[in-house]
C-alpha cells in the first residue's frame, strides 16, 4: 500500500520513508510490513519533561531496530551522490539546537545599524557618490540623536567615522579644484553640504573627538564600561533538542527592570547638565512622551545640589508642563497648573534670595554643560538665560483659559476662582524679583498683569488679593498698605505704567484707569481722562484685545452717568455701543451671529479665544434697560416738541425709536413680562402725562437689584420721571393754554415749586418754550402761534442746507487728513499742538477756497438762523425758526404790495 494511504499509527520513521523514496524503483513487491514494528513518535511531538530520557532511549532502540530490519530487507542505494543517513541528520539537528539563539538589544540593534550605515557610507565614497553620502550622513545623524534621547553614550564608530569622513572630504575637495572634468552640480551641491554638516557635528563633538585622537583605547574602553553598565544582559534563546530536558531553573536571575522601550537612563547628579541637554533636546519632536520628560526633571530636580543646578532644572520643568498641553483649544489641567505655580514660585525665591544668580533673556553664550557659580563669573554674577516674565504671562493665560473652559454654573469654576489668589501672590512676588534686580521691561509686563487683576474688582475682592501678596516673604514697592487705599493702589500702579516705554502698556494702563474711577462713581473724572487721552480718535488701530477693553470701559462710564443721575450723557455714551446690535460681541461676552455671515472654524475658535471669563461679564440686560431708560427720558420730551412728522422721524436714539415704533403698531398689549415691556409701557404713560404709572412700570424692573445702591438709583428714576413727565406736559399741552399755573404744576407733578421754576424757567432760556414767566402771579404766560405751510418749508431748506455744510466739512477733513493715527502720540507730545495745526490748516483752506460752496453755505446758513432767532416766539425750535421766517416773508410781501 502506498505511504499516502497510510494510517498515522502505521507510519515507520523517517529514515524507512527516506529509503522508500530513494530505492522505489528497486524495491521489491513484497516488503515486509511495518505494522508489527514499534512506532515512532515525531521528535516535534516529544516531551521535555524529566522522562524524556527514557522515552528518548526506547524511541532510539527502536529506531535502531527498524533500521537494521530495513537495511536487510532493502537493497542499498547505488553509489552516487553522497546521502547522509538519518542518524547523522538527527546529530546535526541536535548541534544546532544545543547551540543557544542570542537575542540582540536595542542598544546593540541601533550599533548594528550605524555600522551599516557607515559601510553603505564606504561605499559610495568609492564611486565619489556625495548625494548618497549626504543621505546615509543624515541617517546616522538621527540615530545618534536617538542615542541622546535615551542617555547612551556617543559610540566610537560614529567618532571614527567624523574623522574619516573629514578627510576624506579634504582630499576629495582638493582633487575636484585639480580636475579638469567637474563633477556635477548635484553631486557638486552634496559635496558642499557634506562640508557643513561635518564641520557642524565635529564642532558639537569637539570634547569626544579630542578624548579619542588622545587616547582611541581609553575611549573605546570607556564606553564599552558605560555600555556594560547600563545595558542589561539580553537573554539566550535555545530549542530544545531531542532527547534534552530544558531546566527551569534560574531564569530570572540577571535580570533588571527596565522602563518604556526597553531601556534604563542612570540619573545621576553628576550628569545632570547631560540629562538636561537630552530632554531639551528632544523637546516639541514627534513621538515625545511629554509625561515620561516631567518625570525625569522631577527626579533631576531632587538630585540637584547647587543653586545653578536648580535654577536650570526649573527652567526647564516648568517650560516642560506648559508643553504637556500643546492643544491651543483647550486649557491646562488643574493640577499640571498647581505644579507650575509652585516651581515658578520656588524659582522666584531662589533668585530673589541669591543676588548673585540673575535669570533674563538676553545673556552671553555659555556653556551649558559646565557647572558655573559668581567666583568663576566676572562681576560675581551668574546670569541664566531664561524669561520668568513669560511663564507669568503664560499662568495668567492658562487661568484664564481654564476659566473660559469651565461651566460657570458650577461649583468647579468657583473652585477654580479661588486659584487666583496664588497666582496674584505669584505676580505680586515677580514684581519684587524685576524690582530688585531693575529688569524695566519685564517690570512693566508684570505691572500690567498685577493691574489686571484688580481694577475691576470691588474693594472687598482687592483687599483679599492683596492680604495674600502681603503674606509672603517677597513683597514689592508698590502695596495696599503703603498706598492707603484700592484707588491709591491703582493710581500708584497706573502711573508707574505711564512712565514706561510701551504705549501699549500706557494705553491700557489708562482705560484700566478709567473704568476703575466709573466703578467709584466718579464720572466727571473719569470722562475727562478719557477725553484729554484722544483714545476714541485712534483706538480703530489698537489690537483686539484693547479695543475690548475700551468698549467695557466707554459701557462702565455710562453706567457710572446713569448711577449718578446724568441721563443725557449716559444716553449719549451707551449710543454707540448699541446702535451696532452687537453688544455681546463687542463685550467679549459672546459670538454674534449674523444672518448672511459664516465664520470659519479658525475665526469662531479665534473669537472664542478672547471671550472673557464670566465674572468679569457687565450684565447686558442691565445695560440695556440702563440705555433704554436713558433713552426714554430723552426721546419722550423731544418727540413732545416737535410739531413736523418729518423732524420727528430723525431720532437720536434709533434703537429706543424702532422699539417704541414696534410697540405703536401692536393692537393688543398685555402685561409687561420683560425688561423692555415694561419700559416701552412706561415711554407710553410718559407721553399721555402719566408719570406715576411710567414710575411704578421703571421701578418694577427686577434687575435694578443687581445695581450697587439699588434704592437710590430707583429715588434718582423716579425725580427724573417727574421732571421729564413735567417737560414733557409742558411740550403735549402748551398750545392749550393761555395762561397755566405753576403751583398746580407743583402739585400735579409732586415736585416743589422752587424745582418747577427753575425747569420752566431752563426751558424757556433755551427757547424750547414760547412763553414768559409771571413771577408776581406765580404762572407761565404762553406766546401762541401759528406756523404756516411756507415757514415749515423754509424751514426744511435751512436744515438740509445745514446738513449739506456738514458733509462739505466732513469730506474736507477726510481729504486734508486731519485725523490722527494709533502710533502719532507714542511719548504723549505729538499732539499738543494737533487743534493749532487743524486751525491753521482750515484757516489756510478757508484762504485758497474763499469763493467755494462750502463757506458760502455756511455764511447763508449763519446769516440765517440770526435773523430767525431775533425775529421773535413760536413755539419749540421749529416753531422759533417757522415763525421767525413766516414774519420776514409777510414784511416781504407788505412792501412788495
Amino acid at each position: 500500500m502506498s505511504r499516502f494511504f497510510r494510517q498515522a499509527g502505521d507510519s515507520d520513521s523517517d529514515s524507512d520513508e527516506s529509503e522508500e523514496l530513494m530505492s522505489s524503483g528497486d524495491e521489491a513487491p513484497q516488503a515486509k510490513p511495518a505494522t508489527g514494528a514499534k512506532t515512532a513518535m515525531s521528535r516535534f511531538l516529544r516531551k521535555t519533561g524529566p522522562g524524556a530520557d527514557s522515552d528518548s532511549s526506547s524511541d532510539s532502540d527502536s529506531d535502531s531496530d527498524e533500521d537494521s530490519d530495513s537495511d536487510s530487507d532493502v537493497p542499498k542505494p547505488k553509489k552516487g551522490l553522497p546521502l547522509r543517513s538519518d542518524s547523522e541528520d538527527s546529530e546535526t539537528e541536535e548541534e544546532e539546537d544545543r547551540q543557544g539563539i542570542r537575542i540582540m538589544s536595542a542598544q546593540e540593534k541601533r550599533l548594528a545599524e550605524m555600522e551599516g550605515t557607515g559601510k553603505a557610507m564606504e561605499n559610495a565614497l568609492k564611486i565619489n557618490d556625495w548625494v548618497s553620502i549626504s543621505n546615509e550622513f543624515d541617517k546616522l545623524a538621527r540615530m545618534i540623536q536617538r542615542q541622546h534621547n535615551v542617555s547612551e553614550p556617543i559610540p566610537p564608530f560614529y567618532i571614527k567615522t567624523l574623522l574619516s569622513l573629514e578627510s576624506s572630504l579634504t582630499s576629495a575637495i582638493a582633487k575636484e579644484k585639480e580636475a579638469k572634468k567637474k563633477m556635477n552640480a548635484t553631486n557638486a551641491k552634496a559635496l558642499n553640504s557634506m562640508k557643513q554638516k561635518v564641520r557642524k557635528a565635529a564642532k558639537e563633538y569637539e570634547q569626544d573627538i579630542a578624548k579619542y585622537q588622545a587616547d582611541p583605547d581609553t575611549f573605546e574602553r570607556d564606553y564599552t564600561a558605560l555600555i556594560t553598565r547600563d545595558a542589561p544582559p539580553a537573554p539566550t534563546v535555545a530549542r530544545a533538542a531531542i532527547g534534552t530536558a530544558v531546566t527551569n531553573e534560574d531564569e530570572d536571575g540577571g535580570f533588571k527592570p527596565v522602563g518604556k522601550g526597553g531601556r534604563t537612563m542612570l540619573l545621576t547628579a553628576e550628569g545632570i547638565f547631560k540629562s538636561l541637554q537630552a530632554v531639551q533636546e528632544a523637546r516639541g519632536k514627534k513621538n515625545t512622551d511629554r509625561g515620561e520628560q516631567i518625570r525625569i526633571l522631577e527626579k533631576l530636580l531632587e538630585l540637584a545640589t547647587t543653586t545653578y543646578q536648580r535654577i536650570r532644572v526649573l527652567l526647564a520643568l516648568v517650560s516642560s508642563r506648559f508643553d504637556y498641553n500643546s492643544s491651543a483649544s483647550s486649557h491646562m489641567p488643574t493640577e499640571l497648573w498647581i505644579s507650575a505655580q509652585n516651581e515658578v514660585d520656588q524659582l522666584v525665591a531662589i533668585v530673589a534670595s541669591n543676588p548673585a544668580f540673575i535669570v533674563q533673556e538676553i545673556t552671553e553664550d555659555y556653556d551649558d554643560l559646565v557647572e558655573r557659580s559668581p567666583a568663576t563669573e566676572k562681576g560675581g554674577i551668574v546670569r541664566i538665560r531664561g524669561s520668568i516674565i513669560s511663564f507669568i504671562d503664560r499662568l495668567d493665560d492658562e487661568f484664564t483659559r481654564s476659566l473660559q473652559n469651565i461651566d460657570p454654573h458650577g461649583t468647579e469654576y468657583v473652585d477654580r476662582l479661588k486659584d487666583e489668589k496664588t497666582l496674584y501672590s505669584t505676580i505680586c512676588r515677580a514684581q519684587a524679583f524685576y524690582e530688585q534686580t531693575k529688569q524695566d521691561d519685564p517690570l512693566s509686563r508684570v505691572v500690567m498683569r498685577r493691574l489686571e487683576h484688580i481694577y475691576s474688582k470691588p474693594d472687598a475682592v482687592v483687599d483679599a488679593l492683596e492680604s495674600s501678596a502681603e503674606s509672603a516673604d517677597i513683597k514689592p514697592a508698590i502695596t495696599l498698605t503703603s498706598s492707603g487705599s484700592t484707588s491709591a493702589l491703582i493710581h500708584s500702579l497706573c502711573v508707574y505704567l505711564y512712565k514706561s516705554g510701551n504705549s501699549l502698556h500706557r494705553t491700557r494702563a489708562m482705560l484700566s484707569h478709567i473704568y476703575h474711577y466709573a466703578l467709584l462713581n466718579d464720572f466727571h473724572t473719569a470722562r475727562d481722562m478719557l477725553l484729554m487721552s484722544h483714545l476714541q480718535e485712534s483706538i480703530h488701530s489698537a489690537d483686539v484685545a484693547t479695543q475690548i477693553l475700551y468698549n467695557r470701559t466707554v459701557v462702565q462710564l455710562g453706567l457710572c452717568a446713569f448711577r449718578s443721575g446724568l441721563i443725557k450723557e449716559a444716553q449719549a455714551t451707551l449710543q454707540d455701543i448699541f446702535t451696532t446690535q452687537r453688544v455681546k460681541e463687542l463685550l467679549a461676552q459672546g459670538v454674534h451671529q449674523q444672518r448672511y455671515q459664516v465664520l470659519t472654524p479658525e475665526q469662531e475658535k479665534a473669537e472664542k479665544q478672547r471671550q472673557l471669563p464670566f465674572h468679569m461679564h457687565i450684565n447686558t440686560e442691565l445695560l440695556e434697560a440702563a440705555f433704554l431708560v436713558s433713552s426714554m427720558l430723552v426721546e419722550i420730551p423731544l418727540l413732545a416738541s416737535i410739531d413736523s412728522e418729518e423732524l420727528k422721524r430723525k431720532a437720536i436714539s434709533k434703537p429706543f425709536r424702532r422699539l417704541l415704533d414696534f410697540a405703536d403698531r401692536q393692537v393688543f398689549t398685555g402685561p409687561p413680562e420683560s425688561t423692555r415691556d415694561h419700559i416701552m409701557q412706561a415711554s407710553k404713560a410718559l407721553q399721555d402725562g402719566e408719570w406715576e404709572k411710567c414710575r411704578d412700570l421703571v421701578q418694577s424692573i427686577k434687575i435694578w437689584t443687581l445695581m450697587p445702591e439699588a434704592a437710590s438709583v430707583k429715588e434718582m428714576l423716579a425725580k427724573r420721571i417727574q421732571e421729564q413727565g413735567l417737560r414733557t406736559y409742558l411740550f403735549t399741552y402748551a398750545p392749550h393754554y393761555n395762561t397755566l399755573s405753576l403751583s398746580l404744576l407743583a402739585q400735579t407733578f409732586s415736585l416743589p415749586l422752587r424745582s418747577v421754576t427753575s425747569i420752566v424757567s431752563k426751558m424757556i432760556w433755551n427757547e424750547e418754550l414760547a412763553a414768559s414767566l409771571d413771577q408776581a402771579g406765580g404762572c407761565i404766560a404762553f406766546h401762541r402761534t401759528e406756523v404756516t405751510r411756507q415757514q415749515q418749508l423754509a424751514l426744511i431748506i435751512a436744515e438740509k442746507v445745514n446738513s449739506m455744510a456738514e458733509q462739505n466739512e466732513k469730506a474736507l477733513d477726510a481729504k486734508m487728513g486731519t485725523s490722527g493715527g494709533w502710533g502719532d502720540r507714542a511719548d504723549g507730545k505729538a499732539g499738543e499742538k494737533r487743534g493749532e495745526q487743524v486751525q491753521e490748516r482750515r484757516g489756510r483752506g478757508d484762504r485758497t477756497r474763499g469763493g467755494s460752496r462750502g463757506n458760502f453755505l455756511s455764511d447763508v446758513i449763519n446769516m440765517f438762523s440770526d435773523h430767525l432767532r431775533t425775529t421773535g416766539g413760536g413755539r419749540g425750535r421749529g416753531a422759533r425758526f417757522a415763525q421767525g421766517l413766516g414774519n420776514q416773508m409777510g414784511h416781504t410781501s407788505q412792501r412788495a404790495g
